[in-house]
C-alpha cells in the first residue's frame, strides 16, 4: 500500500508546511457539526425509550444504530483533543468534558494518553499508552508458552473487537490506567466522569426503569465501542505500517507511513467524522475532522499513500507481529515460517 515514487514527491516532513494552511477551524463550521450530532443522538434516545415498553426488539434496534452517532461525538471530543475544534481553547476542552460523560472517556486522561500516542507512534522503544500492543516476531519467539498464548488471546478479534471495546470503555476508563501516578489532574477527570455518567445512568434507571439501561443506554455504547476499536486498529495495523526503535524514528515519517488512509463510503466518511483520513491527522492533528477532505481535494498525492478500502481492510484482522526484516507486519503463521 505504501507508495514507491517518494523520491519525486514531498518529504513527510515537508507536508507539515503544506498543511498548516488547513488548520483554523470556522467556529460556525463546528457548532453546526456539533448539532447535527447531538440532537439527533438525544433524538433517538428518547424515541428508544418511548418505544421500549412496546418492542425490546425495537428499541435495541435503535439503540444500535445510534451507536453511529455517539462514535461522531468521540470524533468531536477528539478533535477537542487536539485544540482543532474551536478556536477558543478553553471552551473547547469543556466541550470535550461534557462529551466524555456520554462517551465514557475522562477527557483529560484521554487527551493525555492520545498526545503520547501521537508523540510515540511507531517507535518500537516506546510502546504501551494510548496503542494497540504489538510484538515483534522476535519478542514473540523470545516469550514463553504462557506469554505468547496471552498475547494470541489478546490479539484474538473476538478479544480485540468484540470484547476488548467494551472493557476499555465500561471498565479500564473509569480509572487513569497510564497516568495513576501523574497527578490529581487525571484523578479529578476520571472521578468526575464517573460521577456524572453515573448519575444519568441513575437517572435513566429510576425513571424509565433497568430495560433502558441494558436496550438504550448499553447498545449505543457498545456499538459505538466497537466501531471505534476497529477504526483506531486499521488506522494502525496495516501490513506496511512503520516500525523503527528510537536511533532510526522519524515523528513525520512515522505519521505518514504508519497510518493508513482508510477509504470509506460518503456516509461513512460523515459518522466517522473523516478519521479515516489519519496519515493527514498523523501529520498535522490541529485540522479539524471537517477540513481533512479538502486536504486530499487538493493534494491528490496524498489519496493513494497507505490507502485501503473496507474490503482490503479486513485482512488487517489477521495481522499479528512485527516482522523487522521484512518491515512488514505479518501473521501468526508467517511468523512461524520465518
Amino acid at each position: 500500500m505504501k507508495d514507491t515514487d517518494s523520491a519525486a514527491r514531498p518529504s513527510a516532513r515537508d507536508w507539515v508546511l503544506t498543511l498548516a494552511q488547513y488548520r483554523d477551524p470556522s467556529n460556525w463550521r463546528s457548532s453546526f457539526e456539533l448539532a447535527v450530532t447531538v440532537i439527533p443522538f438525544l433524538a433517538l434516545w428518547v424515541v428508544a425509550c418511548f418505544v421500549l415498553p412496546y418492542s425490546y426488539i425495537g428499541a435495541f434496534a435503535i439503540s444500535a444504530l445510534n451507536g453511529a452517532f455517539l462514535l461522531r461525538l468521540f470524533i468531536i471530543q477528539h478533535d477537542c483533543g487536539h485544540a482543532s475544534f474551536l478556536a477558543n481553547r478553553t471552551l473547547s476542552d469543556w466541550i470535550g468534558r461534557a462529551l466524555g460523560v456520554l462517551t465514557l472517556t475522562p477527557y483529560d486522561v484521554w487527551k493525555r494518553t492520545h498526545a503520547l500516542h501521537h508523540g510515540h507512534h511507531g517507535n518500537l522503544d516506546h510502546r504501551g499508552i494510548g496503542d494497540v500492543m504489538t510484538l515483534t516476531v522476535e519478542e514473540f519467539k523470545a516469550r514463553g508458552l504462557w506469554g505468547r498464548l496471552r498475547y494470541r488471546a489478546y490479539r484474538h478479534p473476538v478479544t480485540m473487537f468484540v470484547l476488548g471495546p467494551s472493557y476499555l470503555f465500561l471498565l479500564q476508563n473509569r480509572l487513569p490506567f497510564g497516568l495513576m501516578n501523574a497527578g490529581s489532574k487525571y484523578w479529578i477527570s476520571s472521578m468526575g466522569t464517573n460521577l456524572a455518567t453515573a448519575t444519568a445512568v441513575f437517572t435513566v434507571y429510576w425513571f424509565l426503569g433497568l430495560g433502558a439501561v441494558f436496550l438504550v443506554f448499553l447498545p449505543t455504547t457498545i456499538v459505538a465501542a466497537s466501531i471505534g476499536v476497529w477504526l483506531f486498529y486499521v488506522q494502525h495495523q496495516f501490513e506496511t505500517t512503520e516500525w523503527d526503535t528510537t536511533e532510526d524514528w522519524k515523528l513525520h515519517d512515522a505519521a505518514l507511513h504508519g497510518s493508513s488512509h482508510y477509504d470509506l463510503p460518503s456516509v461513512l466518511r460523515w459518522f466517522t467524522g473523516n478519521i479515516g483520513i489519519h496519515h493527514v491527522h498523523h501529520l498535522y492533528s490541529r485540522i479539524p475532522f471537517y477540513r481533512l477532505p479538502e486536504v486530499l481535494r487538493d493534494h491528490e498525492e496524498l489519496v493513494e499513500q497507505s490507502r485501503m478500502t473496507i474490503w482490503q481492510s479486513f485482512k488487517c484482522a489477521s495481522l499479528d507481529l512485527w516482522d523487522e526484516k521484512s518491515r512488514r507486519l505479518v501473521s501468526f503463521r508467517a511468523a512461524a515460517a520465518l
